[in-house]
Order: C-alpha cells, then structure tokens, then sequence
C-alpha cells in the first residue's frame, strides 16, 4: 500500500463542512409560518436582551430582577399577539386561501378556485390574488374557446363528410336521370294523345325537379363563385313565400310581410332567397292550424356602416330551450324523422355569413320563434332587380327543399 492509497478517503464517507449558504438554503425551505417566527422571536429576544444590558448598569439590584421579568413578560406577549392574531389575520390566512384555490384548480373545482374579492387584501398578498384570479379567468376563457373551435372542427368534418357524400350520391344520379329524361322526350315525339302528352309531361317534370335536386347536392359539396348585386328584400321575401306557399298548409295559414319596399341589400337574389325559404318553411312546420307568420325589418348603423336586419317571427309554440344554444348546428332538428334533414339553419347561417351578415335565433316574450337575419345594406342611389326568372326559382325551391331543416 502506497502512502497516497493510506491516507486516501472514499467520496462518499466525505463530511463537508456546512457552508453558511446551506445555511441558508435549509432556513428558506421553511414554511412561511416557521420562518416568521424564528424570525420575529429572534427579533424579541435581541431587542429584550439589548433593553435589559443597556439599563443594568443604572438599576439597583432588586429592579434588576423587576426588569428582566417585565421584560421577559412583553416579550411572551407580543410573540402571542403576533401568532394568535396579526400574522394569521394577515399573513398566514390569505397564504391557506391561495393554497386551498391552487389545490382546487388542481382537481377541477371550478367554483373554489377562484379567491371572492371580499377576502382579498390591498398589500401585495393581494396583488398576487387578484393576478392569479385574472390568470384562472382568461385561462377557463381559453379552455372554452378551445372547446367551442374543437365542436366546431367536428361538426365541420360532418358536413366535409356529408358533402363528398352528397357528390357521390349525385354522380351516381345523373348518368340513369339523363338516360331517362332522353327517353321520355323521345316518347313525347312519337305519340300524339293527349293523356299521353299530359302523363309524360309530368314525369318530365318530375325527373327535372329531380336533376334539380341532384345539383343543389353537388353545390353542397363546394364552394361557388357568388355574383352580389342589390337586392330588394321585400320583392325577395315575396317570392320566398311563393315557393313555400305550395304547401297545403300555407293556405290556412296568415302571412304579413311588413318589410319596407326601399329596403335594399347587396347579395346573391338566388341564395339569400334559400334562406328565407327556409327560415319561412320552418316557421310554416312550427305554427298551428291557422297560425301566422311576419316579416319586419329595421335600420341599424354598426360601425358607422348601415345594416338592414329582418326577424322572421311565427306564433308557434317557440324552440325548446335545450335546442336553441345549437340550433344552427349541423343535424340538430326537432324533426329529423319526419321532414327535416337538420342541416337547413347550418346552410342558412353560411348563405348568410358569405355576405358579411348574422343570423340569430330566439323566441318571442310573447310566443313564438324569432329569426334576425342581418345584413348590409346596399349602398344609396344603385338599380335593384329582383329575380323574376322563373326557372331560377324552381331550382331555388329545389336547393330549400333538399336543405331545409
């Protein structure tokens, strides 16, 4: 054995010396109650001592021991007042708030994490509170735009689904549809008899409504390039209630259009006519017998800018509260097994948000359903048209009837 291996000693039976930085380290891992009263009984027991040192030398003997006990006395006194009522009045209470919201932010107790502002004090203990509350907020905030944008994803992959579908269904459609509408126009051209004409007729109308219909399928699945052109509502509205007038109901029914005839936005005639066919259709589906349906519009300025808003309103029995919070949502329908396929307030709502405008849904203090439309309002002093193509319309009525809700 070497000298150097003699007197060598492991690493690990090492003992350094403890350094005043450790020292340190283990007197500020302490709880904050620890380390306030080592520090305030130390603060005590110096001041007492240095009281009681710089009077000795002038005090008799016997209020020697008077001093040392009254100040033995005030020092135990005030180190129970600090414990018992100041620091945890103020110091230690609204440390337990902060620990017990932190640990409730932690388990997902939304209605304890937040610290109620009557307990929040105006020292910097405070200020720390009030930052951590605005922190929480805006981080639930976040959460549930997150949530919100994740449903609309969803829903938003249902209809991308939905679409593809809809084109597939429609290609399939068109090969056998053309076949047959040749035949029957070459039967047309053979036979003269009136009952004959007359049958064939209608089944080139039918297999025509049915092309129709195949089109609005593939239009669902993309996006077409829109012509905008002043449009006047009330003419529009019109004509939205002669498409849906067909149906047996409507004849029962009260329809007052109160939408004034200067009123004139800029959009496409053909899809903002789909959705007023089916915001009306859907007020015909919810009213009883003999029931009645308005149209109103109002001016608005939002922005500086003028806005014409329109509320389609019914005295039906109102939407249900559970359905109202998603009624523009894709499939959601009170009467998805009977004519609704819940898909035509989700079309409605996009018509309307490709023309820069919103659609609102609510329902009357009297009774009833409301649906706002808002849009902007065409500017003063340009040439409004309606769309008086009938051919037009009837595909018009073909899209609503494949979209409504």
């Amino acid at each position: 054995m070497t000298r150097s291996q003699s007197f060598s000693v492991p690493t690990s039976v090492r003992t350094p010396a403890r350094s005043p930085k450790r020292v340190s380290r283990l007197f500020g891992d302490l709880k904050v109650r620890l380390k306030l009263m080592v520090l305030h009984n130390v603060f005590f027991l110096i001041l007492a001592i240095g009281v009681y040192f710089a009077l000795y030398p002038y005090l008799p003997d016997h209020a020697k021991t008077n001093l040392f006990i009254v100040l033995g006395a005030i020092y135990i006194l005030a180190v129970l007042v600090l414990e018992t009522t100041i620091m945890p009045l103020y110091v230690y209470r609204p440390l337990q708030l902060m620990l017990d919201a932190d640990q409730a932010t932690q388990h997902g107790d939304h209605e304890r994490e937040l610290i109620h502002d009557s307990l929040i004090p105006g020292d910097e203990i405070g200020q720390i509170m009030r930052s951590r509350n605005a922190t929480v907020l805006e981080l639930r905030k976040r959460e549930e735009d997150l949530a919100e944008a994740l449903r609309k994803l969803e829903a938003q992959d249902r209809l991308v689904s939905l679409g593809l579908l809809s084109a597939s269904v429609a290609h399939e459609l068109n090969t056998p549809l053309t076949v047959l509408q040749g035949s029957i126009e070459k039967l047309t051209e053979t036979t003269k008899d009136t009952a004959t004409l007359e049958r064939l007729a209608r089944m080139l109308r039918v297999t025509t409504r049915i092309r129709r219909i195949s089109e609005s399928l593939v239009d669902f699945s993309r996006v077409r390039t829109q012509h905008m052109a002043p449009v006047p509502l009330r003419h529009l509205i019109d004509d939205a209630w002669a498409l849906v007038a067909i149906d047996n109901k409507a004849a029962a029914s009260r329809f007052v259009n109160y939408v004034d005839a200067g009123e004139v936005v800029n959009g496409n005639a053909d899809r903002l006519v789909q959705v007023f066919v089916n915001l009306l259709r859907n007020a015909l589906y919810a009213i009883p017998p003999r029931g009645e349906i308005a149209v109103h519009s109002r001016r608005l300025n939002r922005n500086a800018q003028p806005w014409i808003s329109v509320r389609v309103e019914d005295n039906g029995p109102g939407i249900p509260p559970d359905v109202l919070p998603d009624i523009f949502e894709a499939f959601v329908s009170t009467r998805l097994d009977a004519k609704g396929t819940g898909l035509g307030l989700t079309v409605a709502e996009g018509i309307i948000h490709q023309h820069g405008g919103t659609i609102a849904a609510s329902n009357r203090a009297e009774g009833g359903a409301c649906l706002e439309v808002t849009l902007p309002a065409a500017c003063k002093g340009v040439s409004a048209g309606a769309n008086s193509n009938p051919a037009a319309n009837s595909s018009i009525a073909a899209n609503s009837s494949a979209g409504a809700n």
